[in-house]
Order: structure tokens, then C-alpha cells, then sequence
């Protein structure tokens, strides 16, 4: 089976620590995927220490989506079934999205420009919210 690693895929990381790293993924919308370090298949590989500041990682990117952007909605996925390995998508939805409300792998029901504030702005208040409460 082929085992990806980070180095094997393009990426704007937004964050990195010993146990994840956090890209963006292109996309209309502001979507971050946080990955671990090692590659761990299920959650259930995760040690408690490790699985907690996942969850806290994934609670403090959708909080600064929220007070960001102020989507419609927030998704959250984990499926890495043609990526075997744990990471958690974090998407802000708006109801003018071009899926919406599809999921953003679903069917395209228009083709909507958004206007959304700059994104490297976005990227600093994770990295900085980051710093602070995750080690």
C-alpha cells in the first residue's frame, strides 16, 4: 500500500508541531486540514494526549473561522479513505458558496465569486491562537 507523508504533497502550512501540521487546502472556501506528524490510520491509534489537543486544535480553528469570516456554518470531516491517515478537514460554509449546501465533494450547484477578508490574516490569528494554547 502506498504510505504518503507530508513531504510527498503540495502545502501552505499553517502550522507545525511534533505531533501535527496544519495545511490549507486550495478551495473557494477557507478550509484547513490538520494532520498528525505520524501516520495514524484511526483515531483510536491516537494516545489520550495526543487525541485531546487534536479535538483542541479542531475546537480553536473553528472558533477563529467563526470570528473571522462569520460563515454560514462550519464542517467538519474525517475520512481518509483515499488518504490513509488521520487528518480532520475544518470548512467554513456560506450559504453562496458554490456547493452549498452540498458537501464541498458533492455536486456544484452554482459558480459564486465570495469575497472574503485576506486569508494570510486569517492564517496569523491560527498560528498565533495556536502558539498559545497548544504545545
Amino acid at each position: 500500500m502506498l504510505q504518503l507523508t507530508k513531504t510527498d504533497l503540495p502545502m501552505h502550512i499553517i502550522f507545525e508541531n511534533q505531533y501535527f501540521y496544519i495545511e490549507k487546502e486550495e478551495s473557494q472556501i477557507p478550509w484547513l486540514k490538520v494532520f498528525t506528524q505520524e501516520p495514524h490510520k484511526e483515531l483510536s491509534e491516537l494516545s489520550a494526549e495526543v487525541r485531546s489537543q487534536l479535538w483542541e486544535i479542531v475546537n480553536i480553528i473553528e472558533k477563529e473561522m467563526i470570528a473571522y469570516y462569520k460563515p454560514t456554518k462550519i464542517n467538519i470531516a474525517s475520512f481518509a479513505n483515499m488518504l490513509p491517515r488521520v487528518h480532520i478537514h475544518v470548512m467554513a460554509r456560506f450559504e453562496d458558496d458554490n456547493y452549498y449546501p452540498n458537501p464541498m465533494w458533492g455536486e456544484k450547484l452554482r459558480d459564486n465569486e465570495l469575497y472574503l477578508p485576506d486569508e494570510e490574516k486569517f492564517f496569523k490569528r491560527v498560528f498565533t491562537t495556536l502558539q498559545k494554547y497548544v504545545q
